[in-house]
């Protein structure tokens, strides 16, 4: 899909980000569309989840959820330095509510990322960190790796480095998981936090000079 946006800065993402919202691809969900994402070209940080629940659908507000409680832990961060767009760019797999299946909420739709993701990610030049929530960010980004099964993929999250780390998704649902592979917060999380901390850190000391 070609985009009518000319290259370059803030405002033209701003403007790419407006064509998203107004996204129609899917006019089959069930809830109907409403792409739900964030971003500015200062952003250092890149989250690439799934796709929306039915909580987040109503608000409009990526990760609003217990699932979004805990990543933040993970980052060690409050929700106003995770909700700043100018830090944190949210960009999931599939950017609306996809429906419910057998067993929870159907997997993102497959147009969202081809569609949209090349040309979101290429005006977004500061990221140095890439997070890769779940199975889907994870096989869409990751699809060379030899390490084909989520965990595997995570338990050599040091192979990623730098700049991307594959994570599990932090769903109340994967607390037996995490309680399976306690190395995921005994190594994995601390290394996360310092990475966030660090560029937090670098970032304050640039707005008080």
């Amino acid at each position: 899909m070609s985009h009518p946006v000319a290259e370059g800065g803030a405002l033209v993402l701003r403007d790419l980000l407006t064509e998203v919202r107004a996204c129609t691809l899917c006019r089959d969900l069930p809830l109907g569309p409403r792409p739900v994402l964030r971003a500015e070209s200062t952003a250092q940080i890149l989250v690439i989840g799934q796709a929306p629940g039915t909580r987040v659908h109503a608000s409009g507000i990526p990760w609003d959820d217990p699932s979004g409680d805990r990543l933040r832990q993970w980052l060690g961060v409050s929700k106003a330095q995770f909700y700043d767009a100018g830090f944190f760019a949210i960009v999931p797999m599939g950017f609306c509510y996809p429906g419910r299946g057998k067993s929870g909420d159907l997997p993102p739709r497959a147009e969202c990322a081809p569609t949209w993701h090349e040309a979101i990610l290429k005006r977004l030049p500061q990221i140095s960190l890439t997070l890769l929530i779940g199975q889907y960010a994870q096989r869409y980004y990751l699809e060379d790796t030899q390490h084909r099964t989520l965990t595997e993929r995570v338990r050599h999250w040091r192979a990623c480095l730098p700049g991307t780390l594959p994570l599990v998704h932090p769903s109340p649902r994967n607390r037996y998981w995490l309680a399976q592979n306690p190395w995921f917060e005994a190594e994995l999380v601390p290394y996360l936090k310092q990475e966030v901390a660090v560029r937090l850190n670098a970032r304050e000391r640039m707005f008080a000079d």
